[in-house]
């Protein structure tokens, strides 16, 4: 369902980055998603026990950068999400917990 790749750490650990289709139906930018696990299938697993079930990570399309990497590493849960770039190209937005985006409205 979702674009995205994978990075492993010298350590051992992955940074998964994944870009979703916004949970909002009127709204046309999606959602990069961001998550620091021991492997791909625990950082799948993640998002899936949060309420997102149908994500996938096939491929290596697009695997997160360096700059993503240091953000996910230094937040504390581990689990980060902000718009897509190419929907904001001139602004910088910064990092959400993911449970900003999961909050009910």
């Amino acid at each position: 369902m979702a674009a995205g790749g994978f990075c492993k750490l010298p350590n051992g650990t992955v940074v998964v980055a994944l870009n979703l289709p916004s949970p909002a139906a009127d709204a046309p930018a999606g959602v990069r998603v961001l998550v620091h696990a021991q492997n791909r299938a625990r950082a799948l697993t993640r998002l899936r026990n949060l309420g997102l079930r149908a994500v996938y990570l096939r491929g290596n399309s697009a695997p997160p950068t360096p700059d993503e990497i240091t953000a996910v590493l230094h937040h504390p849960d581990g689990l980060i999400w902000r718009t897509t770039p190419e929907s904001t190209p001139l602004t910088v937005e910064l990092w959400h917990p993911i449970k900003a985006l999961l909050r009910p409205a």
